[in-house]
Order: C-alpha cells, then sequence, then structure tokens
C-alpha cells in the first residue's frame, strides 16, 4: 500500500504548525552537544511527539553526533532495565573502554552472567560513565519515545543522567504522555506539543492531499482535532476517502481510527513478515539479528520488506536497529496477533536470550499455557532479583504470574500469600490484598493458616483500620505453624516479627510485648526487625551492642536498596536519634514511591522524614512532607499508618501557637486509637497535650500530661516516648513547684545513662538538669548542653535551653549575658515559626531593657520564607493548585500558608496581597530550599 502520508518520510521541511518546536529542538541540540542537557517533550498520543523526535535524531546524525534510541514498550514495564537494553545496545565497543568496576555493574544490570544485582545508583552511575565516555569521541544524543511505558530501573536511570549530563556533551530528549513522565527536574527544559489548531491544520491537508474535496477536508479536521498523526494518514487518498465513508454516520476519536488503519495495514502482510514483525514489537532492543533467526541456528524464512514499503517499520542501518513508523504501531501488531503466535514469539525471543535470566524468565512466562514447575522456579528467581534492587512492584509481578504457572496448590497459595504481604506492606496496593489473600486460599484450602497468609492478613487488618486484636489473634494462630530458625528465609522471618512489632508497638499492651519477646527468643533472631524491636521497645536499655549494630547498618546504608528495610532501619533509628544517617536512604524511597514504585514505603519514609524535620526545627519542610505522606494513606486505604503523620502535624500545630488546631487533633488521635486498643494514640495525644500546655504557660496541665508520658523518677520500659519529654517533665516540674519529682526525674536520666544515647538527648539531660538547679551550678549546666557536640541539630530543643538559660542569667542578674542567649533563641524561634516560645523570648528580652527593633528572620511582612513564597504568587494570579504544582506542594498545604499569611498581613483576599506586601522586602530563598532540592 503506498503511503503518502507517513510522518517518517516527512523530514524537518515539511512539518507544518511546529515552528516553535523546531527551534526548542535546534537549540537544544546546538547547546546539548557542547554542554550536555535534558528536554522532556509531552503530549497527546499522535500529536507529533514522534516525528520531531526522528527529526531530532536526523540533524543530530547530520552534525556528527552519534544517536542511541529508546522506546518505552508495554509489555516490557515489569521488566527491570529493557529500556537500558534498548539504549545501550550500539555502545557495544565502548563498554570495553570502562574500568572494570562500572563494566561489571553494567553487565550485571543487562543480565549477561549470573553476577548479583546491582545497587540501582551504581547502576545509574555507570550509565552516566559510559554516555561520558562516549561522548569524549564525539556527541552523544539519547532519545527515548513513550517513556511513560519504559520498566522503572530504566526509567530512574535516565532521571538520574538527566540530572548530571551538564557539561558532558550528551543530551537526552525523551517524549511522553502529558502525565506520563518521571524523568527530569526543575532544571531541565520541558515542552509541551499542542494540537495544531484548525488553521493549520486545514494547511497541512491542503499541502500535502491536494485533491481532498473542500467538505472532506473541513470533515477530517473537525474529526482529528489537531492530532496530527491522524491528519496525516487519514489524509492520504485512500485512507482519507474510506474515512470519510465510513464516518457519515458517526464520528469516532482519532487514536480508535488509526488503530482501524494500522490493523489493516498489518492484516494486508504476508505471513511470515507479520510473524517478524510480532517479534520486532515483542523485542524492545530493535536488534535486527532478530530477525535472522527464527530460533538459534535456523534461518528465518520471512521478509521484512512489506513492512516497511507499508510504512510501518524503518530498519535503521546507522544506529543498527529496527525502528516503528509509531508506538501505536507496536500495540496494533501484539493486539492483532492470535494467542499461539504470541506464544511462539515469546519461546523463540526466550531462546535467543539464554543469557538474559529475567528477560528470559518472562518470555517463557508469556510461552506457557500450563502450569510448569520449571518456569515458575525460573519467576520465582525474578522475585528474588527484584527485591535486590528493591524493585518491589516487579517483584510482584512475578509473583503472580508464578503462582498462576504452579501446579502444586500449596506453590501456589504461598506465592499468592507472598504477593498479598508485599503489595499490602511495600507497594501500597492494600485494597487488592483481600482478593489475593482469597485465592491463596482457594489454592490450597486444606491448609487453614499458611504463614504467608496470616501474616498478610494480620498486616491489611492493623496497617489498613487499626485492628490491633484481630491482627494479634491470627499471628498468633499461625505460629504453630512457623519453622524453626534453620533454614528460614530472612525475607519470611521479617514478616512475621516485624508484623508482630508493629501490633506490639501500637497496641502498648504488656501481653502483646511479652509474645513478641518470645517470638524472637523462639526464632534466634538476629534480624533487623529483632534489632529495631530493641530499640523501640526499650531504647534506654538497648545496649552499646545494639547501638554499634545499628550504627554499622546506617554506615552501611548508602547502598541499600531495598524500600522494606531502608523503613525498618530508620524506625529502629527514631527514639536513639541515628535519622540524620538516614535521611538519603528515605528519600530514595520516596522518590521511587512518587514514580509509583514501593507507595506504602515511601508512606513510611515521608512521614519519618516528616517527623526528623519536627525534631531538628526544620518545619516548614515537615508539614510539606506529612501532608503528602497523609494524602496517600487517604488514597491507598493506611489508616493506622496515618497516625503517626497526624501526631506530628499535632505537634507542629501546638509548637507553632495553633493551641485550638492541636488540641482537636489530639482529641481526634485519642478518640481514633481507644477505639481500637491502641495505647500508642494516648501517648501521642499527652505528648501533644504537654507542648501546648508549656507553650500556654499552663505548668500543671504540662505535667500531668508529661508524667502520662513517663512517670517522674523512671524510664519505664516499652515506653519510648519517654525519651522525648525528659525536659519537658523536669520545666513542668519545676515551675509548678514540685522539686522532689524534678529531681528525681534528673536522678534518673543520669542513671541510665540517657546523655550516652545521643547529642540530643545529651542535650536535654544537661538543659533539665539546669532547670531543675540553681545559682553557678544551673549556670555550669548550661554551658555544658551548649557545648555538646552535634546539639545545633536540634533547633528547637536547642533554643529552648537558650531561652531557660537566659531566664536564668536575667534573674541572676547578668543582663548582658541572658540578652545573647535570649536573642539566639528568639532567631530560631521566629525562623522557625514557633509562636509562643518567640513570645516568651522577647518579653524576656524587653525585660532585660532591650531596646533594639528586632524584625523576624523572614523580614519585615513577618513571613516565612515559604510564605512569602506561596504569597508572591498568589499576588501574581496563580491559582492554589497551580502554586503547588510550582512549588510541589498540595493545594491544601498553599491553602493553609495562604491563611497564615492573610492573618499576618492582615488583608482577606488575593487581590490586597500585592499592596500589602511591601516593595522593600527582600528577596529571599528558602534557606533549607538547597537541602530539599537535592532530597527531592
Amino acid at each position: 500500500m503506498s503511503n503518502p502520508g507517513c510522518p517518517r518520510r516527512a523530514g524537518a521541511g515539511g512539518l507544518v504548525g511546529r515552528g516553535e518546536e523546531l527551534a526548542v529542538i535546534g537549540s537544544f541540540l546546538l547547546e546539548s552537544a557542547v554542554r550536555g542537557g535534558a528536554l522532556v517533550l509531552t503530549g497527546d498520543a499522535g500529536v507529533g511527539k514522534t516525528v520531531l523526535l526522528e527529526v531530532a535524531a536526523e540533524a543530530a546524525r547530520d552534525a556528527g553526533t552519534q544517536v542511541l534510541r529508546g522506546v518505552g514498550v508495554d509489555f516490557e514495564t515489569d521488566v527491570t532495565y529493557a529500556g537500558l537494553h534498548q539504549i545501550l545496545l550500539p555502545l557495544d565497543g565502548v563498554f570495553g573502554l570502562l574500568d572494570s568496576g562500572p563494566r561489571k555493574v553494567l553487565s550485571a544490570a543487562l543480565g549477561f552472567g549470573s553476577t548479583p544485582v546491582p545497587d540501582p545508583e551504581d547502576v545509574s552511575e555507570a550509565v552516566l560513565a559510559l554516555l561520558r565516555r562516549a561522548a569524549a569521541d564525539r556527541p552523544v544524543l539519547v532519545i527515548v519515545d513513550d517513556v511513560h511505558w519504559l520498566d522503572r530501573a530504566s526509567t530512574a536511570v535516565l532521571e538520574f543522567v538527566s540530572q548530571r549530563v551538564s557539561g558532558t556533551r550528551c543530551g537526552l530528549i525523551v517524549a511522553s504522555r502529558p502525565t506520563g513522565s518521571h524523568v527530569g527536574h526543575p532544571g531541565v527544559t520541558g515542552h509541551e506539543v499542542q494540537p495544531l489548531d484548525d488553521e493549520t491544520a486545514t494547511d497541512l491537508l491542503r499541502s500535502r492531499f491536494p485533491t481532498l474535496a473542500p467538505q472532506v477536508r473541513a470533515r477530517l479536521v473537525a474529526e482529528a482535532q489537531g492530532n496530527v498523526l491522524a491528519l496525516l494518514e487519514l489524509g492520504s487518498e485512500e485512507s482519507g476517502l474510506h474515512f470519510v465513508q465510513g464516518m457519515a454516520s458517526a464520528m469516532v476519536a482519532p487514536a480508535r481510527s488509526l488503530r482501524t488503519l494500522f490493523a489493516s495495514r498489518v492484516g494486508e502482510l504476508p505471513a511470515p513478515t507479520r510473524h517478524l514483525l510480532l517479534r520486532s514489537a515483542l523485542d524492545t532492543t530493535g536488534d535486527p539479528r532478530i530477525l535472522r533467526y527464527l530460533v538459534p541456528g535456523r534461518p528465518c524464512s520471512g521478509d521484512i520488506t512489506p513492512a516497511e514499503q507499508a510504512g510501518l517499520i524503518h530498519v535503521d542501518e546507522n544506529a543498527g536497529r529496527i525502528e516503528f513508523a509509531h508506538p501505536l504501531i507496536r500495540s496494533v501488531v501484539v493486539k492483532q496477533s492470535t494467542s499461539s503466535e504470541l506464544r511462539a514469539a515469546h519461546q523463540a525471543l526466550a531462546q535467543l536470550l539464554a543469557d538474559q535470566p529475567e528477560r528470559r524468565a518472562w518470555h517463557l512466562a508469556e510461552a506457557t499455557i500450563e502450569p510448569d514447575t520449571q518456569v515458575a522456579v525460573l519467576l520465582a528467581d525474578v522475585v528474588r532479583r527484584s527485591m535486590q534492587r528493591g524493585d518491589a512492584v516487579g517483584a510482584v509481578a512475578a509473583l503472580l504470574r508464578s503462582a498462576e504457572l504452579s501446579p502444586r496448590g500449596s506453590d501456589r497459595s504461598r506465592r499468592l500469600a507472598e504477593a498479598a504481604y508485599l503489595s499490602a506492606q511495600v507497594t501500597g496496593e492494600l485494597r487488592t490484598t483481600p482478593q489475593l489473600l482469597a485465592a491463596a486460599h482457594e489454592a490450597d484450602p486444606a491448609h487453614n493458616k499458611p504463614l504467608h497468609a496470616a501474616v498478610a492478613a494480620s498486616y491489611m487488618l492493623l496497617s489498613g483500620e487499626g485492628d490491633v486484636d484481630t491482627a494479634h489473634r491470627l499471628l498468633v494462630g499461625a505460629m504453630d505453624d512457623f519453622p524453626s530458625r534453620d533454614g528460614t528465609d530472612e525475607r519470611v522471618l521479617n514478616e512475621v516479627l516485624g508484623t508482630l512489632l508493629m501490633v506490639s508497638f501500637f497496641g502498648g499492651r504488656a501481653e502483646l510485648w511479652d509474645f513478641f519477646d518470645r517470638a524472637v527468643e523462639a526464632t534466634a533472631s538476629d534480624t533487623l526487625v529483632s534489632l529495631c524491636g530493641s530499640t523501640l521497645r526499650d531504647p534506654v536499655q538497648a545496649g552499646a551492642a545494639v547501638l554499634e549494630q545499628l550504627d554499622r547498618l546506617i554506615e552501611e546504608s548508602g547502598h541499600e536498596v531495598d524500600p522494606s528495610r531502608i523503613v525498618w532501619l530508620a524506625t529502629a533509628g527514631v527514639f536513639v536519634d541515628r535519622m540524620s544517617g538516614l535521611r538519603d536512604a528515605l528519600w530514595r524511597v520516596v522518590r521511587d514511591g512518587r514514580q509509583g514504585g514501593a507507595v506504602a514505603s515511601a508512606i513510611n519514609a515521608l512521614l519519618l522524614l516528616g517527623f526528623d524535620d519536627f525534631m531538628t526545627g526544620t518545619w516548614e519542610e515537615a508539614e510539606d512532607l506529612l501532608e503528602e505522606g497523609l494524602q496517600l494513606c487517604a488514597a491507598h486505604g493506611y489508616g493506622l499508618l496515618a497516625l503517626p503523620g497526624r501526631f506530628v502535624q499535632a505537634l507542629l500545630a501546638a509548637g507553632r501557637g495553633d493551641f485550638e488546631a492541636a488540641g482537636t487533633l489530639a482529641d481526634d488521635i485519642a478518640a481514633w486509637g481507644r477505639a481500637r486498643g491502641i495505647r500508642l494514640a494516648q501517648v501521642y495525644a499527652h505528648r501533644v497535650r504537654t507542648l501546648v500546655a508549656l507553650g500556654s504557660g499552663d505548668y500543671e496541665e504540662a505535667y500531668r500530661h508529661a508524667t502520662a508520658v513517663s512517670p517522674p523518677g523512671v524510664f519505664a520500659s516499652r515506653s519510648p516516648f519517654a525519651l522525648h519529654v525528659p525536659m519537658d517533665l523536669v520545666e513542668a516540674a519545676v515551675r509548678s513547684n514540685r522539686q522532689t519529682e524534678a529531681d528525681a526525674h534528673v536522678t534518673a536520666m543520669r542513671e541510665a545513662g540517657v546523655a550516652a544515647l545521643s547529642p540530643r538527648l545529651a542535650l536535654l539531660a544537661a538543659g533539665a538538669a539546669a532547670i531543675a538547679a540553681s545559682g553557678d551550678v544551673a549556670a555550669m549546666l548550661f554551658e555544658e548542653a551548649l557545648a555538646v557536640p552535634g546539639a545545633e541539630r536540634w533547633g528547637f530543643e536547642l533554643a529552648r535551653v537558650q531561652l531557660a538559660y537566659g531566664e536564668h542569667l536575667r534573674r541572676s542578674r547578668a543582663v548582658s549575658a541572658s540578652r545573647v542567649q535570649l536573642g539566639a533563641a528568639l532567631d530560631v524561634f521566629e525562623r522557625m515559626g514557633a509562636r509562643p516560645w518567640a513570645t516568651r523570648a522577647r518579653n524576656e528580652l524587653r525585660a532585660t531593657g532591650e531596646s533594639r527593633s528586632r524584625a523576624k528572620i523572614a523580614g519585615p511582612t513577618g513571613l516565612t520564607p515559604r510564605e512569602h513564597e506561596v504569597a508572591q504568587l498568589a499576588a501574581s494570579g496563580l491559582s492554589n493548585k497551580q502554586i503547588g504544582v510550582k512549588l510541589r506542594l498540595s493545594p491544601r498545604t498553599v491553602g493553609a500558608h495562604l491563611r497564615h499569611v492573610f492573618q499576618k498581613l492582615g488583608v482577606v483576599s488575593r487581590v490586597a496581597l500585592g499592596d500589602a506586601l511591601s516593595p522593600a522586602f527582600p528577596e529571599q530563598a528558602d534557606e533549607r530550599a538547597p537541602r530539599r532540592r537535592r532530597e527531592m
């Protein structure tokens, strides 16, 4: 069939209405060939992204640039690094020029041999090194179409590369649907390819198909809605007439019409050509060798030429690869093939990929109809490799297919239950867990209480609705089936103990903790979860050996890729203040979750980071992270996981002086937990009420709530939050005339060795002792507290110690010295937005006779840097949603910032914002923004 309208043949000179896009691409090619760079093209299917990529490739080759191509394919979204196979295939000769380290990493990542799966960041670094080496000889341009279909691991590599190609002579252009790309960052150039307007579309049809009747042309313009591919393909003489006749009584979407057109062209091909075309569609590498052999050693009897003549594919001799004219054609080829044709193609590809075990396993799985133990086992190995590199989504997909192919009901049930647990605990698919568990039971109904199913069901009940008691009963009932430690997979052991630990931690009752302790002892467990149990159950008594092991694991966490292990490690460190060494690892989990990976792990990571931000005084970032985490909890049904997030939100409200909001949140938390037997919720509420009472100066109430968290004079076992209120309790006791209780708690801190656990606790221990002391002893202890190495990380607590020290110095008539401490505390409180404490520090300064005007750290309006940023964007006319997109905040968080802005500026509408913002207000960047951009 002739194809006069094929966009591949158009060339840059034949593009109509794309002057802006051609200018963007031309400028980018010139820039990237010298200094590197990345460009993201977005737009609907058929709008013209593919032909623009073709123009870019042709222009780059003409300029002497080496072009590397890739395309995302639906079939291989679960095949890790399938996209890298396509992109890096032409650089085979450059691999040998790399150092042995990155060369081995790439070899392992691409599946050559049985080398253990490398760390994803090592893979990204190795790919960047390969591209830099290739670009040393001549510029390199990587072009990837349909990046929204690319496997997640390859997408993560491209995102990494996009942020680091500057200065490399390596360019990256990707094309994606409007909401599909995760490639890029705020500094990457983006351009949305819009549909053609009616006038331009008419000009295109008139220039390309001058014989079309005006009424036909008008109909096509109206039907195509500016979609370039629809205009070109359906405007050809044959398909155009067919289109008009077929549309006489009804209208259909352009994509559907194009599918029909492509299906017609594919159907007219000779059978051998269609078979080769199918194999090309299923193999995303584009390697022409797949056309030469049907199976190894047997020459192919077909000819791909008819597919080229029909404008469906193009064999690029320069790049040594097969390219489809449009990604839609690949989908049509697959959908039009029979099941037997698909199986034969997958079987042939599996034989060709014997040296790539993961891709081979997936092709064999697609080629297999009946249950097959060997293929099921191969996929089970894919699960192991996927979890080693932190790809829980890929592991779940492999488990489900492995279960389908498992002949034995017990194997099928076990694999379905494993998939259910990973879906609930890691990937965020909590709502699919009941169906998977039902299928697991149906596969092996004779086995009444399989361990995997019990763990998955208990985790679902616990993390969803907070049903502590039912979750515990399920685990107790299944423990009879628990094998000895010998031969037990550590992942299974972690699943059992981890769920028991969550039940014990949130339930908080002695009988729950006792059962967990017996389970750890019975299994002789030395896993990460048992380590976590030590620091959650009784951090004061964890012991030096436990902390040394924890510190060693944290030090090694830079290469940890399993999102579940990272979250457990952070949980183990949170009460002994080890979070600083885990932030990078937690941010990796967050980024993975944002890309659709380990969503449940990302929720935990967001909340842990938010809690750490509260503790260190980075309150604006804490607010943003908590909001994101809680939105994910609501979207995915994680009621219990939301509880810690709401707790930290309440602490933020209390710290900022929004006592009514903090009180309401505390009441809601307590009521939710009370209805479910979750004692930790009551601890959360008392902790919030303590901070509210301290901020409002009600020390009787502060003492009552602080002692509900931790009795005075003791550090009770199984009460980790006792380490969060020691100075609160002592200050409340002193100010409510309970000196005996204050002294008892200071003694308990000293005897327990609390100060040795972390710099924060050393700061609080010395600060509490100073508050309880008097005279020169108090001054000496305050100086000891301020001299603690690393104390500056804990901004809020440090400023509170400075405030108390300043008050002591003023009462001791050391006025000048008191002003230094009070001024330093005021600066911190104002920067953080801790209004009650800022007011207290300001009043104390005033009592010293301090007369200088102290403008707030954020500027003359009193706005924080983030509030000022939001206010400026709102004043410019942007909506909350638009502001959120720019700042990566939710509209709800933007609204909260604007409410604070309106209150501080005394305005009631956006219209008044422009005048209210002082023209003398200095342009400021949030001093935490560099850190946040780096982490996000």
